[in-house]
């Protein structure tokens, strides 16, 4: 991809800002390419942009007008209300991607000029870091290049996979969702260690780094997350005591009812 493709942002929260840090840093393209949008109460998330170089407006049909990407990153409940004021700026020629949680293609699609090439991305916090999990839907209009295009710029802060749409609740309940879980793992196996006489900071430290590792070993080998615990659970050790007791408290249930939990509100909402 070109360093010359423009991506403009209506919307230009933290997760905007951590997609165009992370598109920036990848060569993706470059600050004076990048326009980002808000309504002029939000004024203050605009300098984020400009520290990066980027044009900045209240005008979301601006933003249209100047990109050949626009990436959606509002609010659901707003969402109506930005695609009818950006509807006639909005053609067959722009890619189109929304990571606003909860809003379908079809109804993107429906505001919008019939042919508009229309993705919609799950991405979750850890794009922050250029670590997240994302996955992406394809619309009625989208090409192979646009799957290519918005894949390459999510890649940049992250993993991506293409996914139907039908799947997209499970998935927020599993990755953009799930960091949640691993920070209420992360705190409460600190405070274990608290509990026997680690100090806090030092606690919290080794908890942060663990999880990290972990993940990290967990994507870079490939292999099934019951074989690298076989790695760490030597017979009669501490951690074969330590999964017993998780057990006992049905953990593997509970996050996998966690998972269901999440899926099922996302399916009411």
């Amino acid at each position: 991809m070109a360093a010359a493709v423009r991506v403009g942002f209506v919307g230009a929260g933290k997760m905007a800002q951590a997609l165009a840090r992370g598109f920036l840093a990848a060569g993706l393209t470059k600050g004076s390419n990048i326009v980002a949008s808000c309504p002029p109460q939000d004024e203050h998330l605009l300098k984020e942009f400009q520290a990066l170089g980027a044009q900045t407006t209240h005008s979301n049909a601006s933003v249209a007008q100047q990109c050949d990407v626009v990436v959606l990153a509002v609010k659901p409940h707003v969402m109506p209300a930005v695609l009818d004021d950006m509807r006639a700026s909005v053609t067959s020629g722009h890619v189109v991607l929304s990571i606003a949680a909860g809003v379908s293609v079809q109804s993107i699609e429906d505001r919008l000029e019939p042919g508009c090439r229309v993705l919609r991305a799950m991405p979750n916090t850890a794009v922050q870091v250029r670590c997240g999990a994302s996955v992406l839907v394809r619309g009625t209009s989208a090409t192979d290049e646009d799957a290519r295009t918005t894949s390459a710029l999510l890649r940049a802060v992250g993993s991506c996979d293409l996914v139907a749409e039908q799947l997209v609740d499970a998935v927020t309940a599993l990755s953009a969702c799930g960091p949640a879980y691993l920070y209420v793992a992360a705190e409460a196996m600190a405070d274990g260690a608290v509990k026997m006489g680690v100090p806090r900071d030092l606690a919290q430290r080794l908890a942060a780094q663990t999880v990290a590792g972990a993940g990290r070993m967990a994507v870079e080998s490939g292999r099934h997350p019951a074989q690298l615990k076989e790695d760490v659970m030597t017979p009669g050790g501490c951690t074969a005591a330590a999964i017993h007791r998780l057990e006992d408290f049905r953990f593997r249930a509970a996050l996998m009812g966690a998972v269901e939990a999440a899926t099922l509100h996302n399916r009411r909402a």
